[in-house]
């Protein structure tokens, strides 16, 4: 294939409810929406997960911006592409800015799974027809109120509940919840909030028989999250330390976490989640899809990757109506009984409401 033109546009949605973390809260989704269409008008879509602030990571909306439009675009007009895996070695001249790479390499990946007639999932390789997904809440006024959503998405059947923490809001918030929910599946996300010297605060969450806490420590780090680990019988996931299967082995070979969350974004795309998908296997690792607010696009990327054997933990692919009045996809994405059906037509497998897409449009610009 050569991508003849590509189409970036500035979004915003409005998500349905507030979402907190230790490091904001959002009310509003800004992202940008890429659609690149190959020299035999094939459209391919892809998502840059990135936020209008760098709190998550260095990346944001405008900086995706700039990488795409001065750097990668041109590095892949009018290129001949014979398969997605290439993208990474044309982008392997630019450093990190992994986000946007994987805006690119997502609609690539599309555009080679529709000119192969299969879905995107069994392009990379996935066989699951359905998938197994729980649900992410963020930081609540009360645990009152966390408790009664939580009890409302455990009657909705997701598989497994994700509690944002930090401190102040984190052991009494665990206790609580394990003995309102003796036997639900329960996690704790930290989003980075915690430093070593919180160890011992830390070491109380064993209490509670979580299947894990996320990233307790900071965001780029390997080595004391090794020494955590050691103190602590719940297993520590890493989430913003890994955007490389080189990071993955690191952590991997040190001790310092026991399962890996892959977000396509944080990673700089498919091939790069399908490589540490692999490697995880073969080091009994087990892996989960986490979720960045995405759009029913990169909610599409998300179930299709998925599909491979050792995503054996539910993710944070949850219904679109868990986020959005309206998506932009046709059908929405459906979580039943907290499972998802993957879809099977050729590419992500749904249609792009484009007057809903223009709708929420606040900026576009087209490349050729």
């Amino acid at each position: 294939m050569k991508i003849d033109n590509i189409t970036i546009r500035y979004m915003e949605m409005d998500l349905k409810a507030p979402f907190t973390t230790s490091f904001g809260t959002f009310e509003t989704r800004e992202f940008l929406l890429l659609e690149a269409v190959d020299t035999d008008g094939t459209s391919g879509w892809g998502e840059s997960v990135a936020f209008n602030v760098p709190f998550y990571s260095e990346e944001t909306v405008q900086t995706n911006w700039h990488m795409l439009e001065d750097f990668l675009i041109p590095l892949i007009l009018h290129k001949e592409i014979s398969h997605p895996d290439q993208v990474t070695e044309i982008f392997s001249s630019i450093r990190k800015n992994n986000m946007a790479k994987s805006a690119i390499e997502a609609a690539v990946w599309d555009i080679y799974a529709q000119q192969t007639n299969q879905s995107l999932a069994s392009a990379l390789g996935g066989t699951r027809k359905t998938i197994d997904v729980g649900i992410s809440i963020g930081i609540q006024d009360s645990i009152e109120e966390l408790v009664e959503i939580v009890d409302g998405f455990i009657n909705e059947g997701y598989k497994r509940i994700k509690v944002k923490i930090k401190p102040g809001w984190d052991v009494e918030v665990m206790r609580t919840l394990r003995n309102t929910f003796p036997d639900v599946a329960i996690m704790a996300d930290a989003n980075s909030a915690y430093r070593l010297e919180d160890i011992d605060l830390l070491k109380q969450l064993d209490d509670f028989d979580l299947m894990m806490i996320e990233q307790p420590l900071a965001s780029d780090d390997i080595i004391d999250h090794a020494t955590l680990q050691k103190e602590l019988k719940t297993p520590i996931c890493l989430d913003e330390s890994i955007h490389s299967l080189e990071d993955a082995r690191k952590a991997v070979e040190l001790g310092s976490t026991k399962i890996i969350n892959i977000k396509i974004g944080r990673v700089g795309g498919l091939t790069e989640a399908v490589k540490i998908h692999n490697y995880c296997k073969e080091n009994n690792i087990p892996v989960w899809c986490g979720g960045m607010l995405e759009s029913g696009v990169g909610r599409a990327h998300n179930v299709a990757l998925t599909t491979l054997s050792n995503f054996t933990l539910p993710g944070d692919t949850a219904s679109s109506s868990r986020y959005w009045d309206k998506d932009i996809i046709e059908p929405e994405v459906v979580s039943e009984h907290g499972v998802i059906k993957v879809p099977e037509l050729p590419g992500i497998g749904y249609k792009i409401n484009r007057d809903t897409v223009e709708s929420f449009t606040k900026s576009k610009k087209h490349y050729k």
